[in-house]
């Protein structure tokens, strides 16, 4: 590459280069190029030396017009303006600069702030002065060629003030803020701006759109841009770099609804591996066996992610979300090679699969039965355990979802909750957790699992009601089903003991720092230290996940950031603003009341929980409906809603944020949907109509 000049004018095809002009400056000379309304200007590239100051006035003199007009001095930094990171804010632009000294002076104060950016270890790249006209404008903002918040790509994102986008973009203003189409068209009104008298009119809106497209045509991605409208009311781009942090259109939708009643709370990494990955490879094999999806898309998808320690599944694979199709391909969109090849696989394995669940079941209970007592083991002997587990859930797991991909009407009266509430209630007054546990191992149905001491089984004295039984088709299938969920968790449990039996032998010789530690140790980790190897020296620095929720529906930015993702639309009438559905239980009208604290939970009230959690069996018979953001029909919460004749609505998005504590609901467990109730003052109860 030939050296640079001191100074290049924007329409030099020199200057679409970065590494001379720096970013912001090449994606102005490339948008000139490419016909966009850029303002003219020139450049002070890297290769000027600030002693230069003939050259520095020579800039001055052929954009101002030799003083006629005022100027805007910007940076135009090698390290700002890129997909990673914008380092909006960091460099400084001087606005309405008029004559050649204060021009010098701005040159200064735009190196002044690079050089105050490498003190701060904010950025370390070399920087040009971008020198353009100053544009006195009555109407400017920023927007966006794809929405920020959720990813999706048929919508931008306008925001408008006036005098520009520099108090917009300061923080000075709030402006008007609008959800746009592609053509153009206003969907949602994001802030008004305090009165709204900036709004952008339709006509303005519709070239926006226009200038954004073309825009993400030019540069291949959607892009984040400065714009005015000059004095003769034309529409001017002031900048244009990419989108930081957008999650990709096609990229999987995550979801914790499917996973979180297994794993409510934030795993550590050594339950992760224990845990996470049979659970990831059963779906896999399940997924492929019965057809639902191609291998090719199987192994294409990662299935289940962890994000903060909370398991997350693909939303789209698994079936939840289902992708659109078109025409007669509704009626089967299957290649039909693969729809011969999948009814035979789902014909056989219908007729057989309870034959098949149950052979599995044996032979776990055969395995678990050989366990010797877990301290009677060597500490070889219990990572060898640790690893015959997780193979061992690999099979449970996959047989498990084999019956939700093939009998997705099925649901068992016996759910392994109603079971662990009935053991729990027969139990001798007074037994501790460890009587309940080895009397009855189903009782571990109400507890998570946890890599700790024994878990607490919750009191159910008084919570046993009266039961509502459902007859349903596929009861032995349904059966089987439950029967695997169970030695799935018990299979959980018996590596939660083995791990921890571990982990006290090895803080007790000093090789680990506490018991708890091991908790964050990946399975291999703790292999190692078995046979001698060292404990990580990070161990100390790695904290627990944090408690925080994720969103019900969300894509992975380039850095693993969850970004919430809107609710399926289409997927089954009236759900499209929430993916709400009914999960049964009938109809009920009850006080809502959040999960906070189970112990409060008032008799006759509905319960609106982030996800549905094992520990919420005990609550269910005193409630009237229960409304969840996660979760789906057939898991162990919601069969057990259904027996005790609770009402229930699922993966019903943003309920912990629509309802609040105090507000009266109906709730429509047949048709998935949550009525507000408003009481007038003459005590005659309204239905204000239907969220769903």
């Amino acid at each position: 590459m030939e050296a640079a000049p001191p100074a290049l004018r924007l329409d030099d095809p020199l200057a679409t280069d970065p590494g001379r002009v720096g970013a912001k400056a090449a994606n102005l000379a490339v948008a000139r190029r490419a016909g966009l309304p850029a303002l003219p200007g020139a450049v002070l590239t890297t290769a000027w030396d600030r002693a230069d100051l003939r050259t520095a006035v020579a800039v001055w003199r052929e954009v101002s017009g030799d003083g006629a007009h005022a100027v805007v001095v910007r940076s135009s930094s090698t390290g700002e303006d890129g997909a990673a990171s914008s380092m909006a804010g960091v460099f400084t632009s001087v606005l309405d600069v008029h004559g050649v000294v204060a021009f010098l002076d701005a040159v200064e104060e735009v190196l002044a702030s690079a050089q105050a950016a490498r003190d701060a270890g904010l950025v370390d790249a070399p920087i040009a002065v971008l020198v353009q006209p100053m544009l006195t404008t009555p109407l400017g903002g920023v927007a966006f060629g794809a929405d920020p918040v959720t990813g999706r790509r048929d919508r931008v994102l306008v925001a408008a003030a006036a005098g520009g986008p520099a108090p917009l973009v300061s923080g000075e203003v709030e402006g008007w803020t609008g959800l746009l189409d592609r053509s153009g068209r206003l969907r949602e009104v994001r802030s008004t701006g305090g009165e709204g008298r900036h709004r952008p009119s339709p006509a303005l809106l519709r070239r926006l759109a226009d200038l954004l497209a073309r825009a993400g045509r030019t540069w291949g991605a959607p892009q984040d841009v400065e714009w005015a409208v000059d004095e003769q009311g034309e529409l001017v781009l002031l900048q244009a770099r990419p989108i930081t942090s957008l999650p990709l259109d096609d990229s999987p939708v995550f979801g914790p609804g499917p996973l979180a009643e297994t794993f409510p709370d934030p795993l550590a990494p050594l339950e992760e591996d224990l845990w996470v990955e049979p659970l990831r490879a059963g779906l896999r094999e399940a997924l492929v066996l019965s057809g639902a999806r191609t291998r090719r898309a199987v192994h294409a998808s990662p299935v289940v992610v962890t994000v903060d320690g909370r398991p997350a599944a693909d939303l789209q694979v698994l079936g939840v979300d289902e992708p659109p199709v078109r025409g007669l391909r509704r009626l089967d969109p299957r290649p039909p090679a693969r729809r011969l090849r999948a009814a035979w696989r789902v014909g056989w394995l219908r007729a057989a699969f309870s034959t098949l669940a149950l052979d599995v079941v044996r032979r776990v209970d055969a395995d678990l039965l050989a366990v010797p007592e877990l301290h009677r083991l060597s500490d070889e002997q219990l990572v060898a355990l640790l690893r015959n587990v997780q193979r061992t859930l690999v099979g449970v797991h996959g047989h498990e979802a084999l019956a939700g991909l093939l009998l997705p009407g099925a649901a068992s009266h016996a759910s392994g909750a109603a079971m662990a509430l009935a053991a729990v209630a027969a139990a001798p007054p007074g037994a501790s957790r460890q009587d309940l546990v080895r009397r009855d191992p189903v009782v571990l149905a109400l507890v998570p699992p946890r890599i700790g001491p024994l878990p607490a089984i919750p009191d159910v004295a008084g919570a046993l009601g009266p039961r509502t039984d459902v007859a349903t088709a596929g009861e032995q299938a349904a059966v089987a089903r439950e029967a695997l969920r169970l030695r799935a968790r018990w299979l959980q449990e018996l590596s939660a003991r083995a791990a921890w039996e571990l982990a006290g032998r090895l803080a007790e010789r000093g090789r680990l720092p506490y018991r708890e530690a091991v908790r964050r140790l990946r399975l291999e980790e703790l292999a190692g230290v078995v046979l001698g190897g060292p404990v990580p020296a990070d161990l100390d620095a790695r904290l627990e996940p944090p408690a925080r929720a994720l969103p019900a529906r969300f894509r992975l930015a380039a850095d693993g950031h969850p970004v919430a993702a809107p609710p399926a639309a289409g997927r089954r009438r009236g759900a499209a603003a929430t993916g709400a559905v009914g999960a049964g239980g009938g109809v009920a009208t009850g006080v809502v009341h959040h999960g906070d604290d189970l112990d409060a939970v008032p008799v006759g009230s509905v319960l609106v929980v982030p996800h549905l959690d094992p520990r919420l069996a005990t609550v269910l018979p005193r409630l009237a409906g229960l409304v969840a953001e996660t979760g789906n029909p057939l898991s162990h919460l919601a069969i057990l809603a259904r027996e005790h004749g609770v009402a229930t609505v699922v993966g019903f998005a943003g309920a912990t944020t629509r309802f609040a504590d105090g507000d009266l609901v109906v709730v429509d467990g047949q048709a998935g949907t949550v009525e507000p109730v408003v009481v007038p003052a003459d005590g005659a109860a309204l239905v204000t109509g239907v969220a769903s």
